[in-house]
Formats: C-alpha cells, structure tokens, sequence
C-alpha cells in the first residue's frame, strides 16, 4: 500500500504534483492506461489512414498554375528523360547514332514508354536527349532495363536515365534508408549516453522508453490532424528528432530530482512528490514553451511548415502527458530496482562531487567575476554571429546532393548539356480551346521569343490536357536552379517573354509559370512576408509565457535575448560553414554561396523550443533557491550547479543526435544537423553555464523585477512546499575572501 502521508493533499500543489499523487496511488491503471492510449492512436492511425501532402508546397503564382493542372485533369504521369554522349563525339557520330536507333527500339519495345519524343541534340551537338512518359510509375523498371541493355551494348558511350519516376525509386529510397538509419542510430546513441549518465540499464531504458511511446502515439494523432492539414513525408523524421529530444530531457530532469531527493534523506515516495512539485512543473512549463514556438510555423501557411508544426505540438504534448502520468507511476512502481543493471557504483546525487568539479570551478570564477565573464560571453557569441549578417538564402538543388546517387549524377549530366532540361519551368496556358489557331500561334511566338533570349533553351515541349482547356509548356531556363541566372531568366520569362506572345489572345483566361524554380523563388518571396509574424508570434508569447511562469518582467526580457544570441550564433556559424565553405572536405559537401532557404525560419522555432526546455528548468531551480531565502546570487550557484548534471546529459543527448544528420549526403540535412548541434552546444555551455549566472549576479535582485500594475499575474510556486529548506547542492564561492555581501 502506498503512503504519502509525509505530504498532505493539502501540501500537493500543482497540477504536475496531484498528477503524480495520483499516479503513484494507481500505478497499475496509469501504465495500463498509458498503453491503451499508445495502442488506441495506432489503431486509429490503421482505420483512419493518413493524408499525404501532395501539394508541393507552392505558393503565389506557382500555386495557381499547379491548380490549373489539376482542375484540367491530365492523366497521370510521370516524364523521364534518356542522355546519350559520347566522349568528345557529336550525336553524328555512327555509334551514337546506332546507340540512339537502339535506345528508340528498345524503349518501343517496353510498351510502356508514352510520347517518346525524337533524339533532342544540346547547342555544341555533342550529346543527344530522348524523352518518354510512364502512365504508371512501376513499370520504370521496365525501361530502366531496357536502357541498360542499350549502355552495355554500347560500352564507349554514356546512356543514363533520370525523371521523376526513377528519382523517386533511387532518390527517394535511398533518403529513407539513409534516415531510418539514422533514427536508429539516434535511439542506439541515446541509450549509450543514458546508460553511462545512469549508470543503470533501467534507468537509461526508461527514458528511451517513454520517447518512443510518445512518437508512436503522436504519429497515430498525427493521422487524425492530417484530415485538416496533410502530412509531409519530412513531418515523421522531424517529429522523432523533437520527440526522441524533449521525451528524454523530460525523463532526465524528473529522474535527477527523484535521486536527489532520495539521497537527501526523503523516503522514495516523498522524493518523488517533490520531484513532481519541482521539476514535473518545469516539464509542463517546458512543454507549452516548446509548443508555442512550434505553433509559430503555422503562420507561414506553407503546407510543409504547417505539418511540421502540428506533428511536433502533438508529439511534444503527448511527451509532456506521459511524463507527468506514467513517468512517476514507473519511478513509483521501480523504488530502487530502477538501479538495476548497474554498470557502475552510483554515487550519492547530492554530494558536493555529484555537480562536477569542472562546473563548480567555471561557476566560482563566473560568480566572482560577472561583468567580466558576461563580457567575455558576449563578445564570443558576437564573433560567431556577425558572419549571419551576410546570410544568403537559396533554394535546394542538384548540387545538394552528394555524387554518390547515381540518378542524380545523370540530373547534373543533362543540366550541363541541357541548361534547364533536368527542371524546366512549366509554363501552364488556361484557354476555352489551346488547340484554337490563335492559342497555338501563341504559343509558336513565345517558342520564338523564349530562344531568342539565349536565357531559355530547348527542349521545349507541348502537353495538352484531354479536354483541351490548358496546355502546359515546358522550357529550360538558364543557371543551375538555384542562382542569379535562373532568378533572372525566370522574371524575363513572366514580365516579358510571356506578356509579349499571350496578352491579348482571344480565348486565354490565365498563364502562369510553374516548376521548380518558379517554386522556390515563390517560396522565398512567401517566406519573406511570413517570416516577421512567426518571429513576432513565437518571441511575444514565450516573454508572456515565461513572464507568468516567474513573475518577472527582467527575467521574461533577458530570456529571449540569451535565446536570440544562441540562434544567432548557430546562423553564423552556417554562413562560415556552408556558405563561406569552411570544413567543405571533413564534411564532404560543395558549398552553394548561401544557406537553404527554408532552414533558418526551421531552426529558430526548434532552437527556441530546445532551449527553452532546459531554460525553464534552470530557471525553476533559481527560483526555487530564491523562494526559499536564498540571496539571488546564492540561488544561481545552487540551481546551476544542482542542475548542471541533467542539463549536461540533456545537451549531450541532443548534440550527438543532431550531429549524425551532419552525416547525410543532401547538404540541407547536413545544415540542420551542424546549426542544431552548435547551439544546443552553446546554449548548454556558454549562456547557461557562463553568461546566464553573469547577467543575473549582475542584476541581483532586480532579477525579480515586477511592476505594480502587473501584481495580479498568478502565483507559481517552484519549490517543493512540503519539503524543508533544502541546502544547496554543491558549495560554490561567489565572492572573493572579504568581500560583503552582496544581493
């Protein structure tokens, strides 16, 4: 039979504690009904089903040339292309030209490839193009074969396919191994540090344990959510990440409390209470935090940001219920047996070693030297991001990937003989008839004018929708995609070129320009006016959020500029990176001249949202000193040195996550590792550890700083009110022999 006669009903205050009281006195239904959960969302996931996105992520006039594709109807299909060359021989040359002959029957020969066009010679003749369409995706392999019959057959010259079928089949698949191997790794690293934070196998699979349950569960509501906004393909890999992070970081502040308190003496169903009371608050804090910042991406109204968001609030949310449910019904139902497994002998948590030595010396300098060290903090933080203010935004590409994809080495290959060819603009035509000899002609003059601009190229094709209301023609533009030359080519293609062969043409309702940089220079253009109001959203309610958590109007201020400082830095050090091309060959990549364009808005809501979680939770812990009498000086070294163990097992866990997608061979996920590394690396380090107790030694009491006209702001107790005055939990100097006091 349980007790917790040591606290009252009375002395449980919180909705975290009364959650664990209650978990604690139905252990049995709380982990059963944890499981019923998990098991219900999977079940529903199955009967449901989840809604894919499938719109691209368009936006502006993108958009509304993908909307008349659709609206038209045309059959499905996917276009795939066939680049033949020889080395240093033109497509004159009798080999290439059997190769070519055979490359036609062989493709004929499939009965499967549609509409396959005649050889298509690039400028300088040395290399020859054959596009085809599949009605259904699976039968590439069909022509992949008969293609490769062709090169074997012809040994001296290049034969490769490439489009969109044989992309998603090489490309795709080989991204999704890529990333189910790295979620494995991610579990299998975790637990390795978990293990040796521990120093218990249960105590490290516990919190592997409630991670996974989470996403599992979240995925299931993610199915339910994708009815009103569908799911990106990205949105499952992201919610892992954020769940795998934030389900362990919880586990760990509630884990560290629960020893604490034992090894001060409390019997293991008071320790848990109040670790409940204290760091089970922070978790909830924490976890609404998180949200917010995620809740930012939903105002940027593309259809990617929008899934990743609500997929992430989901899994977030669901991590904070199971920490503050089964969490403690686990803790209470394990007692001591989750020291099982130990790997070494456990050491009391709350013995002056217990915060580390290293913490303890960096704390006392800090302490005794604020001004100094918050500059010196300040200043480092300012070299590693001034490099950000030359950061320049650009949009994924071929160059992207690494060239051990062979699909996309064929992609490079006909770019370079075929500007444009391998992602041509689409241009999408609406008339009451494109058949009509004035649409058509139309069409003849902008052919004409689109060549004469030497900014666009052949192959230039025509496809007509089976009711003959749209056309769509595609043409290759300039430049590799993503740069100058492409951006270019695309605005004479929309102000002048098409102005010039549509205006005024009797039965023409709408021409308007789609592909794949139409898509992404829309993008930016909607990134642009989006961008301020995710900022303004995510910054103004997490001040008001933190401002209702302490009580304190300075603390709310200097919580969102330390945050600031770490995005900052993490977006210079990009720039220096990926942009500026430093550590190109360690990390085997070829530097674009700019960062992707849809990561930083990505990584200043998942920075925010990991930096808080752990904010919040040093931040409870000073309170919780202060509240209890402490001077605030005294109340940062306790709470920084009582929470440097989980904060550094916490960041730990995130950074070597993080890290292996630096490992990944798209350049964009190599970013998003290296940026989300290097600040949880500097948040865990150089503003919590240095220039958070420096700014706070410095502001003393004005720390607490609230107004009076705010004094009907809630009260939320950090500490543990049943407990009594807890000592600090590592004797730290913060003022030099013979100094006085100071507050």
């Amino acid at each position: 039979m349980l007790s917790v006669a040591f606290l009252t009903m009375a002395e449980i205050k919180g909705i975290a504690a009364r959650t664990a009281g209650w978990s604690m006195r139905h252990r049995a239904l709380a982990v059963l009904g944890w499981l019923v959960f998990v098991a219900g969302t999977v079940v529903l996931s199955g009967v449901l089903g989840t809604i894919d996105d499938e719109t691209g992520g368009n936006h502006g006039e993108s958009a509304r040339a993908e909307k008349l594709v659709e609206a038209a109807d045309f059959p499905e299909r996917s276009g795939e292309m066939v680049l033949v060359r020889g080395d240093g021989r033109t497509i004159d040359d009798p080999e290439v030209q059997a190769a070519l002959a055979d490359l036609a029957r062989a493709l004929d020969g499939t009965g499967v490839a549609l509409d396959r066009s005649d050889p298509i010679p690039s400028e300088d003749r040395g290399a020859a193009l054959v596009t085809f369409d599949l009605a259904d995706p699976d039968d590439v392999d069909k022509t992949l074969a008969a293609v490769d019959t062709v090169r074997r057959a012809h040994p001296s010259l290049d034969v490769a396919q490439a489009g969109d079928a044989s992309g998603d089949k090489f490309i795709g698949e080989e991204l999704e191994k890529i990333l189910n191997k790295v979620g494995l790794a991610s579990l299998a690293v975790t637990f390795g540090i978990l293990l040796i934070a521990f120093g218990a196998l249960v105590a490290a699979l516990l919190p592997v344990g409630l991670a996974i349950t989470a996403v599992i569960a979240a995925m299931g509501l993610a199915a339910f959510a994708s009815r009103a906004i569908p799911m990106s393909d990205t949105t499952p890999h992201v919610m892992l990440l954020i769940g795998l992070a934030v389900g362990v970081d919880y586990c760990l502040f509630y884990i560290r409390r629960e020893r604490e308190e034992r090894a001060r003496g409390n019997d293991k169903d008071t320790a848990l209470l109040i670790a409940a009371q204290t760091s089970g608050r922070s978790i909830w804090i924490s976890g609404l935090t998180v949200m917010v910042a995620m809740a930012g991406l939903l105002f940027t109204g593309d259809s990617t940001f929008m899934s990743i968001g609500i997929g992430t609030i989901l899994v977030v949310a669901t991590a904070v219920l199971g920490s503050l449910t089964v969490l403690p019904a686990m803790l209470s139902l394990l007692g001591d047996k989750i020291n099982f497994g130990r790997i070494r002998r456990r050491r009391a948590v709350h013995s002056p070693r217990s915060t580390g030595r290293a913490w303890r010396a960096l704390l006392s300098v800090v302490l005794r030297r604020p001004l100094v060290s918050a500059l010196l903090a300040a200043v480092a933080l300012g070299a590693l991001a001034t490099p950000a203010l030359r950061l320049n935004l650009v949009g994924e590409s071929l160059d992207d990937f690494g060239d051990t994809i062979p699909t996309i080495n064929t992609l490079k290959d006909i770019r370079d003989e075929f500007p444009g060819g391998a992602d041509p603009a689409r241009v999408v035509i609406a008339a009451d008839d494109v058949t009509a000899a004035p649409v058509t002609g139309a069409i003849e003059r902008f052919r004409a004018a689109a060549l004469a601009t030497g900014q666009m190229h052949e192959p230039i094709s025509v496809v007509v929708s089976p009711d003959r209301t749209v056309a769509i023609v595609s043409v290759g533009l300039s430049g590799s995609g993503t740069d100058a030359a492409s951006e270019n080519a695309l605005k004479l293609l929309r102000g002048t070129v098409i102005p010039g062969a549509f205006d005024d043409v009797a039965g023409v309702s709408d021409v308007a320009v789609t592909g794949e940089v139409a898509g992404s220079y829309d993008f930016n253009e909607s990134l642009k006016r989006s961008m301020p109001l995710v900022f303004l959203f995510v910054l103004g309610l997490t001040f008001v959020l933190v401002l209702l958590s302490f009580r304190s109007l300075v603390i709310a201020v200097t919580t969102i500029v330390l945050n600031l400082l770490s995005v900052a830095a993490a977006y210079g050090v990009l720039v220096l990176v990926f942009q500026d091309g430093h550590g190109s060959g360690l990390l085997d990549f070829t530097p674009s001249g700019g960062i992707t364009d849809w990561l930083p808005l990505m990584l200043f809501v998942i920075l925010f949202g990991l930096s808080m979680d752990y904010h919040v939770f040093v931040l409870s812990r000073i309170r919780e000193g202060y509240d209890r009498g402490l001077t605030t000086r005294q109340a940062v070294a306790d709470g920084i040195a009582g929470t440097a163990g989980a904060i550094t097992s916490a960041a730990v866990v995130m950074v070597a996550v993080f890290a292996l997608f630096a490992f990944m061979p798209l350049t964009s996920m190599k970013q998003i590792g290296v940026g989300l590394s290097v600040a949880v690396l500097l948040d865990a380090t150089i503003i919590r550890a240095i220039l958070l107790p420096a700014v706070m030694a410095l502001l003393g009491k004005a720390n607490w700083y609230l107004p009076r006209w705010l004094g009907w702001l809630p009260h939320i107790e950090h500490g543990a009110s049943a407990s009594t005055p807890l000592p600090p939990v590592a004797p730290v100097a913060t003022e030099p022999v013979g100094a006085g006091h100071r507050p």
